[in-house]
């Protein structure tokens, strides 16, 4: 081979061996990118809200409170999907068993899915605390004790001497059996000293409507599912279970307010959120988290949740949600242990 010849055919292996290089080196990049694009891109694709109980209770009023808003945000459509049953169970598991890409999402029931977590131990197909992750805690809704008009009490004291005259006689509904409304019931109950007969259902909706028609006689439920029948004079409202009164119910006392001392410490609210399963990018729960975090913040948000009876969190980060979910599992573990509360009675 000649001098010049030998020369081309260096120059020639030279370039070819800068342009491999150059590729490769745009294909590392390009790989590097490739997670942080994909998480950019969130959400490429309708999203599902499940909402683990039937329509028109509380969880169901935030939850399209919160789609509607999010669609906004994310600007892909936000679905609401009720999947009710088993106390909130079957949704949540349903989510909890779903894959780990943001695309299907729990509008929890914390303070439900929290007593359920001891209620049933062991006998839940999913694990609250590993197999699901908290995103925001979105918000808190107070809860009234409400009777059937032809309950013969009109004020809290009227029902407590009613139940410890009829003992036995009085019946409760709840919208599941590890519900908040349970919960307030059977903390009532323990206080009064009375036997009294609890109704479970699958959801506020169906509690709500044999309330309405005499087949059960009172609830503790929340504000923003009996508002409307308070109002409409199909139900009787007796006493708020928050500390201090509550203003679309002005009118109406606090337990601890209308029962006096021995009430006193009487406090029982359901709080709201929202969560993801277990190993859901980080940066798909960040989004999320922002874009809820806003919702929190805005005034016509909070307002329009308010009208409701929701009243909504100041925002959290990921981990604060988290361990105030941890927080909400401890409370009522050692209520129910305390208690004897069981999940079939």
């Amino acid at each position: 081979m000649s001098p010049k010849r030998a020369l081309s055919s260096v120059r020639t292996t030279t370039r070819r061996a800068l342009c491999g290089g150059f590729a490769g080196i745009a294909a590392a990049a390009l790989l590097a990118l490739a997670p942080a694009t994909a998480a950019a891109a969130y959400p490429e694709k309708p999203v599902r809200l499940v909402v683990p109980y039937p329509p028109g209770g509380a969880t169901d009023v935030i939850g399209r409170i919160i789609a509607q808003r999010l669609t906004a945000a994310l600007g892909q459509q936000v679905v609401v999907d009720n999947r009710g049953g088993a106390g909130g169970n079957i949704g949540a598991d349903a989510v909890a068993k779903a894959p780990k890409d943001g695309y299907t999402v729990l509008m929890g029931a914390i303070t439900s899915h929290s007593t359920m977590a001891t209620l049933e131990k062991g006998k839940l197909p999913y694990d609250l605390l590993k197999d699901l992750t908290a995103v925001q805690i979105v918000g808190y809704v107070p809860l009234v004790f409400v009777v059937n008009p032809k309950v013969p009490a009109s004020t809290f004291n009227e029902l407590v001497a009613y139940a410890k005259a009829n003992p036995g006689k009085l019946s409760y509904a709840s919208s599941g059996a590890g519900a908040p409304q349970r919960m307030a019931a059977e903390l009532f109950r323990k206080q009064v000293g009375v036997d009294m007969l609890h109704v479970p259902y699958k959801g506020s909706g169906p509690a709500m409507t044999d309330l309405v028609g005499g087949q059960v006689d009172m609830m503790a439920e929340t504000v923003p599912a009996s508002l409307q029948l308070i109002r409409a004079g199909k139900l009787r409202a007796i006493g708020t279970t928050t500390p201090q009164r509550i203003p679309m119910l002005a009118d109406v006392p606090t337990v601890a307010e209308a029962g006096g001392a021995p009430w006193k410490d009487f406090e029982v609210v359901s709080n709201f959120g929202v969560l993801v399963p277990t190993g859901t990018p980080v940066e798909v729960i960040n989004t999320l988290n922002t874009a809820i975090a806003k919702i929190m913040q805005d005034p016509a948000a909070r307002e329009q949740m308010l009208e409701q009876g929701v009243y909504a969190n100041q925002p959290q980060t990921p981990a604060q949600a988290g361990e105030r979910l941890r927080q909400e599992v401890q409370r009522w573990n050692k209520v129910i242990t305390e208690a004897g509360i069981k999940s079939d009675t």
